[in-house]
């Protein structure tokens, strides 16, 4: 029998304290992954490169004008057009001008189209570029007038027009100023085409509403990136009025190339090129 036993101390603790104890969440900062929205990967920022697509499944995130910019055309090319056009607001709608003011610091856009002059593969184009982050690329009489404005600017110039398409739909601030856009860009893609001249489209996500409806659908070769959501009327709405369930992949890009609304789809690591070519085929 030993002499001397070591003492084991205890620490008597209030059970309550224990329970109301707050672990601090790790400090991650804001921006630094992103989560896939097709495969629910978490993705660390810089691996989604400047063309932001999923290593794991090639899902193409949502691009703004001056980043979809960047891959596209040759060096510095890009002349804009027409930046002086301003929004109004013909309805007197509820804080419409302070969010359009709001929206413009943010996105260091002036609307939700970005319109010029442009080289892509050594050809010159008249290109638009429409953003989602704009009031999710809505149309409102601005944006009409800068693609109309392109259409004719581009027939007088004799070039290409070349259209990446992002959008919600017209613009509901506006209202039928906003529909109005319709036929009026409609219009000007009739005389483009009667004056011989390519129009290309490229559809990216989502481009939906009156702009699907009208000028997205009128390009002489349309073209899609993978997963891009295209339609005119929402599902849940189809779905009602026709009491029917649709296919999962309806209104994706793949879902409509097999129904031949669209032409090809094509990723974004090899748009430029499919572009390039093109344009060098047509010139």
């Amino acid at each position: 029998m030993p002499f001397f036993k070591k003492k084991t101390s205890y620490i008597r603790m209030n059970p309550k304290s224990v329970v109301d104890q707050k672990f601090k969440e790790p400090d991650v900062p804001k921006g630094m992954f992103e989560k896939c929205p097709a495969c629910k990967t978490i993705i660390y920022q810089k691996d989604l490169g400047k063309e932001k697509c999923c290593p794991s499944c090639g899902y193409n995130f949502r691009l703004g004008a001056k980043e979809r910019l960047a891959l596209i055309i040759d060096g510095c090319s890009f002349a804009e057009w027409n930046s002086d056009l301003q929004t109004k607001d013909p309805l007197n709608f509820p804080n419409y001008l302070e969010k359009i003011k709001i929206t413009q610091e943010k996105t260091g856009l002036d609307e939700a189209v970005l319109t010029g002059l442009a080289v892509i593969d050594g050809v010159e184009v008249a290109l638009g570029i429409m953003d989602s982050n704009f009031i999710m690329g809505s149309m409102g009489t601005v944006v009409g007038e800068k693609i109309t404005r392109l259409f004719e600017q581009a027939t007088s110039q004799k070039l290409p027009v070349v259209l990446f398409t992002a959008s919600g739909g017209a613009r509901m601030q506006e209202g039928i100023m906003s529909l109005m856009q319709m036929a009026k860009i409609s219009g000007a893609v009739k005389r483009h085409s009667d004056a011989g001249l390519l129009y290309l489209t490229i559809l990216t996500d989502p481009t939906t509403g009156g702009v699907t409806a009208s000028f997205a659908m009128e390009g002489d070769i349309i073209l899609a990136e993978p997963q891009t959501l295209i339609g005119f009327a929402g599902r849940r709405v189809i779905e009602t009025t026709m009491k029917t369930q649709l296919p999962d992949d309806f209104q994706k890009a793949e879902f409509l190339l097999e129904h031949g609304f669209i032409d090809a789809i094509v990723d974004r690591f090899h748009l430029k090129e499919k572009i390039g070519k093109i344009l060098n085929m047509h010139k």
